[in-house]
């Protein structure tokens, strides 16, 4: 279904409107004085220091479209296996900004880069290659997929942290789906796989459900659209369970076949 591919340009208005739905979601929750520095799921981070981080994605998102335009090849600030310790330190920084000046700047970062997102053409939505400031070269399409991921997850973080009933949203879940897939290539680590290659078989559900074929060798992660046939375990997981997971939010999921198969590969992956 094109409109659940945010790959595709066909994608780009729902995955716009899911990403206005949690932002709309987000900034009512940090908009309350008395949560400003409850903790949230996001390790060590307060509502604050989420709120610190997310200015510092989208300025950087808005600079590096601003340089890659220029003509100029905007800077990498750091590997992916550094982001952890990078992306919390910038955000930290903004700790002693006041509380409403640092609203006002992330509510007007936002505005400018859902603008930016929406001009985006079709050709440039695949075409404008950006460099992100952890992942290298991204297209256009990633980075509105970076504001999902942001107030999607991070919403999810700040509901978790303040106690609330909540569940992560279908929308999101189902837009990220085939990004969970990306986020455990990115971060194997096929040393941590134990003793042997892996081959699971992960099943979902869902607008881009399916059954996923993954191997970890020493070479890293490979997966593809397969069955569940010959695999060592499979790993049934509806979209929201297969999302946090490999954001390292929960661990979850229905394991048929070699247990220890499965344990391994839950064990693959660093955190960002």
């Amino acid at each position: 279904m094109s409109e659940w591919n945010a790959t595709s340009y066909e994608g780009k208005d729902n995955l716009l409107r899911i990403v206005k739905n949690e932002a709309a979601a987000f900034f009512e929750m940090v908009d309350m004085p008395e949560n400003w520095e409850k903790p949230t799921a996001s390790g060590h981070w307060q509502v604050r220091d989420i709120v610190g981080h997310l200015v510092d994605t989208t300025e950087g998102y808005l600079e590096r479209f601003d340089t890659t335009r220029s003509g100029t090849v905007a800077e990498a600030l750091a590997p992916l296996t550094d982001m952890a310790k990078v992306a919390d330190e910038r955000a930290l920084a903004f700790r002693d900004v006041p509380r409403g000046e640092l609203l006002t700047r992330l509510k007007d970062d936002y505005s400018q880069a859902m603008k930016m997102f929406e001009e985006t053409g079709e050709e440039d939505w695949g075409g404008f290659v950006v460099t992100h400031g952890y992942m290298g070269p991204m297209p256009s399409w990633f980075y509105p997929v970076g504001q999902l991921m942001d107030y999607g997850i991070h919403g999810w973080d700040v509901r978790e942290g303040l106690g609330l009933e909540h569940f992560l949203g279908p929308d999101v879940a189902d837009m990220l789906v085939p990004f969970a897939y990306i986020v455990w290539q990115a971060t194997t680590v096929p040393s941590k796989r134990g003793d042997g290659d892996l081959d699971i078989a992960i099943k979902t559900t869902g607008h881009n459900g399916g059954t996923t074929r993954i191997k970890v060798t020493d070479d890293g992660m490979t997966y593809e659209a397969g069955s569940e046939e010959g695999a060592q375990a499979v790993i049934e997981l509806d979209p929201a369970s297969l999302v946090l997971h490999a954001f390292g939010r929960t661990r979850g999921g229905y394991v048929s076949g070699d247990m220890d198969a499965a344990k391994r590969f839950a064990n693959c992956f660093f955190r960002f």
